[in-house]
């Protein structure tokens, strides 16, 4: 039984009241906040950390995840560039990005830049509630600079480089040495400075697994009861070459068990 197979099935007997599988390393585990963006507005308040009154529980799984990937890649080398990506639309990946994006801006040593890769279907720009006109893709045509395409948010300490529009061929454009040359310049600008990219999902689309490849890591999002176990194996599949450092269990379901409870 693989780890991830591991993990679902400890989900399922903790549902049913089982004692919980034994893992030696598991997966990182978080309650998301999808549910909460049925509110008109897509507003930091509807999803993000800062308004903790809203789901203090999905905080402080997010939390808890930050610690676990600040336990992953501090050190020499710092493994401060990130990949979050899962199998298919819809599970989340945008919002975990996002949070943990943010978790990681509230650290006292830390600030994070949150790249948006998606230049199919943008998104993290609307979540913000900000309308830039320069991105990602006038960065790489040339249009503008790094310098000049960056939004400061004023939640802690977190950057954003939007994506700046659409293109037509999303693969060849992230597949570009000009694309290789930013990422590289994004990780050695900041030593201190998280990098996070929010990439499509994989199934459909072969940009994450491109970008994979010139990241220090991958985080993988599966939403439970969304994604088949053989889509999931196929995804993996894909990003073999990539250095997986966990999986995020999203939208999980709340149980309570002895006076205490858990996010599965």
């Amino acid at each position: 039984m693989s780890r991830i197979e591991q993990a679902l099935e400890k989900a399922a007997q903790m549902r049913r009241g089982a004692p919980p599988l034994v893992t030696p390393a598991p997966a990182p585990v978080v309650q998301d906040l999808d549910r909460l963006l049925d509110a008109p507005a897509l507003t930091p308040e509807n999803f993000c950390l800062n308004h903790q009154q809203k789901s203090p529980g999905a905080s402080e799984e997010y939390r808890k995840l930050r610690a676990q990937v600040v336990q992953l890649t501090h050190g020499l080398p710092f493994r401060n560039t990130l990949l979050v990506t899962s199998a298919a639309a819809g599970e989340g990946k945008t919002i975990t990005a996002l949070n943990l994006a943010m978790a990681l801006a509230q650290e006292y040593d830390y600030t994070v830049l949150l790249v948006d890769t998606d230049l199919r279907k943008p998104s993290v720009h609307e979540y913000l509630g900000i309308s830039p006109k320069l991105g990602l893709i006038q960065c790489l045509n040339g249009e503008a600079s790094l310098d000049q395409a960056l939004v400061k948010t004023g939640l802690g300490k977190l950057v954003v480089l939007p994506a700046g529009g659409t293109v037509s061929n999303p693969v060849e454009v992230l597949s570009s040495n000009r694309m290789k040359d930013i990422i590289r310049e994004l990780k050695t600008r900041y030593p201190e400075r998280y990098v996070v990219f929010d990439s499509p999902p994989t199934l459909p689309f072969a940009d994450a697994r491109v970008l994979s490849g010139s990241v220090d890591g991958v985080l993988f999002v599966i939403r439970e009861g969304w994604t088949r176990m053989e889509d999931i194996r196929e995804s993996l599949a894909g990003l073999a070459e990539a250095q997986l450092l966990g999986v995020i269990y999203n939208d999980a379901t709340q149980t309570k068990q002895q006076g205490r409870y858990h996010y599965y």
